[in-house]
Order: structure tokens, then sequence, then C-alpha cells
């Protein structure tokens, strides 16, 4: 992956686990380097299907999607955390993320709005007895 480094990928895997931590929901971040559809929330929600996302106990699933070369990203939720929180919600993390990203700061834009989505996660499906950690938090790849 050219635009995040190893240590960045870590980094990243790092903060999805912190993040997941003291919640019951899960955060993906998919990175390809061309959106093979017009819209980037078509292609999301493709890939949030892909990864299982809606798949989750909860329905509390969160991806956060970049194809880098075309310049689109987008990040969905799943019904569960879409009842919970308004469309200002994910727009103030689009605007993380479209910040970050236009200076060039893959790995601080994901991070940012991967904490802010585990901020609401944690408020509205705090961790139970136990906190099964439904998806793997590695970052995939188109």
């Amino acid at each position: 992956m050219f635009i995040l480094s190893e240590i960045q990928q870590k980094n990243i895997v790092h903060a999805i686990h912190e993040a997941e931590e003291l919640t019951s929901g899960e955060i993906k971040v998919h990175v390809e380097e061309h959106c093979p559809m017009a819209d980037p929330i078509e292609r999301a929600a493709e890939v949030f299907r892909y990864l299982s996302l809606d798949k989750t106990a909860l329905r509390n699933g969160v991806l956060i999607y970049l194809a880098y070369e075309d310049h689109k990203f987008a990040i969905i939720g799943d019904e569960g955390i879409n009842q919970r929180v308004g469309q200002d919600f994910w727009n103030s993390e689009l605007h993380i993320l479209r910040e970050n990203f236009r200076i060039g700061d893959f790995e601080n834009g994901f991070i940012q709005a991967i904490e802010e989505a585990g901020k609401k996660l944690r408020e509205y499906f705090p961790a139970g007895t136990t906190n099964d950690n439904e998806l793997p938090n590695d970052i995939s790849f188109g």
C-alpha cells in the first residue's frame, strides 16, 4: 500500500482496537486505488456487505472507505448506529476525513474518524460482559 506505510497501518489498526475496546461496535477501514462506481457511498455499501459489517449482532458496524487515486471517500454505519446518530454526526466525520485527506494526511484522518466513531459507539453500544470482537481489526484493501 503506497499511501500508508507499515507503521501507519499499524497505528490505524491500533486506533480501531482502542476504539472498540469499550463497545460492542465494529469499525473497519477499506482502502483501494480506484472506486469502480461513480458514487463512493454505493461502493462503500458494497464493501460493507462484503466485509460482513451488516452481520454484527447489534447492527452497529461502521466502515471508512477511501479510493485514494480517485479522491473519493465515504463513511457509513449500519442501521443500529444510524438510528442513534443523526446526519450531522456523519457530516462531521466526513469533514474530519476531507480536511486530513486534502493535505495527504491519511493516517491522521483515519485515526481521528475512528476515535470519533468509537466515542459514539461507546455511548450507544457499551461493551457488555463479553466484548466479542466480531470482525478483525485489520485494514482491508481492494
